[in-house]
């Protein structure tokens, strides 16, 4: 198992941007997926972003594709989600997991306790 915990969140106006970072513990972080989800309030929690254990490979729900971008330090292990031009829609608790499987679906082994981001109009 890994253990993950997410930072970076917080308060921006629209239009301005944020990276989150999910930092994992354990010695086999580089043999992860790590995916970002996010729940807004009320609605159900939604895939955002996905990358490959070696970071070769990356995916992204079409609502954030050209604003935002997941990348992956195994040295440090690390994976970030540079987020950018950011919309009032963006709002939403954003979570970080792990799985040894490639995933575009909610179904990871491992969940991060969330960090909120806020965009303001």
């Amino acid at each position: 198992q890994v253990q993950l915990v997410e930072s970076g969140g917080g308060l921006v106006q629209a239009g301005g941007s944020l990276r989150l970072s999910c930092a994992a513990s354990g010695r086999t972080f580089s043999r992860y997926a790590i995916g970002w989800f996010r729940q807004a309030p009320g609605k159900e929690r939604d895939f955002v972003a996905v990358i490959s254990s070696s970071g070769g490979r990356t995916s992204y729900t079409e609502a954030v594709k050209g604003r935002f971008t997941i990348s992956r330090d195994n040295a440090k292990n690390t994976v970030y989600l540079q987020m950018n031009n950011l919309k009032p829609e963006d709002t939403a608790v954003y979570y970080c997991a792990a799985d040894l499987y490639y995933r575009v679906t909610g179904a990871y082994e491992n969940w991060g306790q969330g960090t909120q981001v806020t965009v303001s109009s």
